[in-house]
């Protein structure tokens, strides 16, 4: 859903609040103490300014009683837009793929974070937002994550830079656990994962991000990324050059088992960091 569609959207809600509100014969003041915000906010609220929170939403419907509509289409409109518009296709791809193949020059790709990571990176992004605020978006990357535990055993192969491991995200302790979840999901067989040391030098479509994507009743896609934009790519023989870009990358890796003595050996590391601060 694109982003002016969802504001229009937004704004019909506000439109069936203030309906809802008059046709109960309730000012904004009034509403806004019965559900614990003020009349300004309901205001803000009908004119689409601004967003409630889903309690708020919950309340609206108990004190207007309209059976659960407010709460209902606040889910819809915040489910629409838990993921940027040019990746929330590659989202409803990636549980009809029989294979993942990634490359991550610099963070922990999102199928492979942890809670603790996740916020981290969240946090690094945003200093100044409550924590709150970032609820939505770690809970729409643990639920792309239930991948990894199908049935129906996606083959998952990813190469992380050696820089993935290196840089502390979040801290010593933050990054023990995830890399011991790396540890736990290699020795799962849910991921197999590559270490690109740094002493391999130049690498091809250098410090971007790869996501390689192949169906059973579907051409193979591809996806890369930049600063807010990202592009999923179809096209056969544009698709063909970035398999051979990862492929590249993939020879120049250290062994899955040489990597996973080294994520092993630098969590070791963390977690003895954490344990002296």
């Amino acid at each position: 859903m694109a982003n002016a569609s969802r504001q229009v959207l937004w704004e019909y809600w506000g439109a069936e609040l203030k309906r809802h509100r008059e046709n109960a014969g309730l000012t904004q003041d009034m509403l806004g103490e019965k559900v614990f915000v003020s009349g300004g906010y309901i205001g803000q609220f009908e004119q689409a300014i601004r967003r409630p929170q889903l309690d708020v939403a919950k309340r609206i419907d108990q004190v207007l009683q309209t059976d659960g509509f407010f709460e209902r289409t606040w889910r819809k409109l915040i489910d629409d837009q838990r993921y940027a518009d040019y990746f929330a296709k590659v989202v409803e791809l990636e549980p009809l793929a029989t294979k993942i193949c990634e490359f991550a020059p610099s963070i922990v790709p999102g199928l492979l974070q942890t809670e603790s990571y996740m916020r981290a990176v969240m946090r690094a992004a945003s200093p100044f937002a409550p924590d709150e605020e970032f609820d939505e978006g770690v809970q729409s990357r643990l639920d792309r994550a239930v991948v990894l535990n199908s049935e129906k055993r996606l083959t998952y192969w990813v190469v992380l830079h050696e820089a993935v491991l290196r840089v502390p995200v979040g801290g010593p302790a933050v990054m023990a656990e995830q890399l011991e979840h790396l540890v736990r999901l290699i020795r799962e067989h849910r991921a197999l994962i590559q270490i690109l040391p740094f002493a391999a030098g130049a690498y091809p479509s250098m410090g971007k991000m790869l996501k390689l994507m192949d169906f059973d009743d579907a051409p193979p896609t591809a996806y890369t990324e930049a600063v807010y934009a990202g592009t999923l790519l179809d096209d056969p023989a544009i698709v063909k050059r970035v398999q051979q870009d990862y492929d590249l990358i993939r020879a120049a890796a250290r062994s899955p088992e040489a990597s996973l003595a080294l994520i092993e050996s630098t969590a070791e590391e963390y977690r003895q960091c954490a344990s002296t601060n």
